[in-house]
């Protein structure tokens, strides 16, 4: 890549997690650290308040049009990466990644719309790879943690018995947080979607649409979606709402590794709802809970009333609420021979914002600034096959996340 002006431009800093992000990147690198960063939006006034309120009223500033190719590609054309926190990304993402892929600039995002992601790997993979550019979706909660803790775990069992797992199974044990709105919104955009466009919705459901061949068949199904009793976990299990994108990433992860966990490579996602009877009745209602929005019209009375309720995109817990939370996830690692081994990957902050943010922003520094140590792999990539151990240690060096055997 040719000298650029900035190693990375944060996209999308006036909204409620870039705004988080920005202030990450503040503390985390302030203006004297040898990272070049700028902000990039349509409003210069509203930036350089915010600028002002983290106390770095000196960053630059680039203005740009989201829905202007030319002001796009002008800016992309100063930076090593950018960083988009403007979603849904169905409906703001598409022109800014064109316009990335083009200008030779790496991107990363946060995006859990696997049926844009799939789209973006269609229309530009081949592409960035030629051009030796990383596309890089999905770098928040969902789905650093799933890709990542796969990553560590199959690192660890290959050390171990010398061959990979060819079974892992996630366990969301316990978190804390607030609801992202962004997210809300992007669920909502992807089941409007899905409602009126059948061949979209069979996207959503294909457990192998991120494949690099979405009609490779493999021994996985669809996600979880019943109540039942895991005796690795022990406890009962519930569906996770993240699983139908993080399931996604992780299969794409093997896949653009030349299927080095397996082709016959199975992985699913589940939440611990508790043991004995009321881990069985907290299991039904969260499986009640989710059947009721998914199945919710269009327009419909019950996605006015959860959209009435939920936040907003924009909206977010308190800083206190963002520093009290946390996630606990368990990985199993099952053998051949039943041997289980079991790795768990911890945040401390709550998922939807304080941990995403500082997530994507390490995904960002990483690309922009480990190049020599992340690995050769070029196109539209998931967090570990573009950043690999690079990530790893910034996630545990900088973002608050630990990755340990049990």
């Amino acid at each position: 890549m040719p000298t650029r002006k900035y190693d990375l431009i944060l996209w999308g800093a006036s909204g409620f997690t870039g705004r988080l992000v920005a202030e990450y990147l503040c503390q985390q690198y302030g203006n004297n650290s040898g990272l070049k960063w700028a902000v990039g939006g349509r409003d210069a006034a509203k930036l350089q308040r915010i600028l002002d309120e983290l106390g770095q009223p000196q960053l630059p500033i680039v203005v740009a049009d989201g829905f202007d190719k030319a002001s796009l590609l002008a800016l992309t054309a100063q930076t090593k990466v950018v960083c988009s926190t403007v979603g849904p990304y169905m409906k703001y993402g598409s022109l800014l990644v064109e316009a990335c892929v083009e200008a030779g600039t790496h991107y990363c995002d946060l995006t859990g719309e696997a049926g844009w992601i799939r789209q973006m790997i269609d229309l530009h993979h081949e592409t960035a790879a030629a051009s030796k550019v990383k596309i890089v979706h999905s770098c928040g909660f969902d789905s650093v943690p799933s890709d990542m803790g796969v990553y560590f775990l199959q690192k660890e069992v290959l050390k171990k018995y010398g061959v990979y797992a060819p079974k892992v199974n996630m366990r969301v044990k316990g978190a804390k947080g607030g609801v992202s709105g962004g997210t809300i919104a992007s669920m909502l955009v992807q089941v409007d979607q899905a409602t009126a466009d059948r061949e979209f919705a069979r996207l959503l459901v294909n457990p192998y649409t991120l494949n690099p061949d979405p009609n490779f068949k493999g021994p996985d199904t669809r996600d979880f979606q019943s109540v039942a009793y895991d005796p690795v976990a022990k406890a009962w299990i519930a569906p996770f709402v993240m699983a139908g994108i993080n399931t996604r990433v992780v299969r794409r992860s093997n896949a653009l590794a030349g299927f080095i966990y397996g082709e016959n490579f199975t992985y699913e996602e589940a939440m611990i709802s508790g043991k004995e009877i009321k881990g069985r009745i907290m299991g039904n209602l969260i499986l009640l809970l989710l059947g009721i929005v998914v199945s919710a019209k269009p327009g419909g009375l019950i996605q006015k009333i959860f959209k009435y309720y939920m936040p907003k995109p924009g909206e977010g817990p308190s800083k206190k609420d963002r520093e009290n939370g946390f996630f606990n996830l368990h990985f199993y690692g099952v053998m051949p021979d039943g041997a289980v081994v079991k790795a768990i990957v911890k945040g401390d902050r709550d998922p939807g914002y304080g941990s995403t943010s500082k997530m994507l922003a390490e995904c960002a520094v990483c690309l922009a600034k480990d190049e020599a140590v992340a690995p050769e792999q070029f196109g539209v990539l998931t967090p570990a096959t573009a950043l690999g151990d690079a990530l790893l240690a910034r996630l545990t060096n900088f973002a608050g996340l630990s990755f340990v055997i049990a």
